[in-house]
């Protein structure tokens, strides 16, 4: 009964909303370290978005068992995007964060943040926001190329990424993505398995 008082609540508290700060910071640091073995590499740096949707599927699951209203989701991502956007990333990784937690967020509400597989099919959503910016490069890798060089990025990485990109990559990267990150939301799903029950949350 407390719990359906709570879900009843219109808007988010002030408490939600320090809980989906932290949440959204832990979610981006999955993102950074799941993603910095990868990035720094040229040849490697394809598959960083598989490697940064590895570790957030439990962060995430938690975040909405904790916060489960309209807002946290679309934050998280809004968030991630406008760090990555200041930290110099290519606007089509930041605009695919910022795509991905509002569709996620759309589709983890069809069920009042209750369904645990489609929570995860919105982490997916979220994860596949760092496939933005190669995605991009596929499609114009001279545009892509420019971007970054003016934006501070070595040319000498940016020639490796040229000479190793592949026309297969990016049904890899998409697929690998949706692998990875709906790997890690079941993992996520074992692991708070008390926690989904206590907030209501079934499969």
């Amino acid at each position: 009964m407390a719990n359906e008082t709570y879900l009843n609540k219109k808007g988010l508290t002030v408490k939600d909303l320090v809980t989906t700060g932290i949440f959204s910071a832990l979610l981006w640091l999955t993102m950074l370290i799941g993603g910095l073995p990868l990035a720094p590499n040229p040849v490697t740096t394809f598959y960083m978005p598989l490697s940064s949707a590895l570790l957030g599927g439990p962060v995430f699951l938690l975040m909405v068992a904790k916060v489960p209203k309209r807002g946290p989701i679309f934050i998280a991502g809004t968030l991630a995007a406008i760090i990555w956007f200041v930290t110099g990333m290519h606007w089509a990784m930041d605009l695919g964060y910022f795509l991905g937690g509002l569709i996620g967020e759309c589709l983890a509400g069809l069920k009042r943040y209750r369904s645990v597989r489609v929570n995860i099919v919105s982490y997916i959503c979220l994860s596949l926001g760092c496939t933005g910016s190669y995605l991009c490069y596929f499609a114009d890798p001279v545009s892509w190329s420019s971007y970054m060089l003016n934006g501070g990025t070595a040319a000498d990485y940016i020639n490796t990424m040229n000479a190793t990109a592949q026309s297969w990559m990016p049904v890899v990267i998409i697929a690998g993505t949706i692998t990875v990150a709906a790997f890690s939301g079941w993992v996520g799903s074992k692991l708070l398995k008390k926690q989904f029950e206590k907030a209501g949350i079934t499969a």
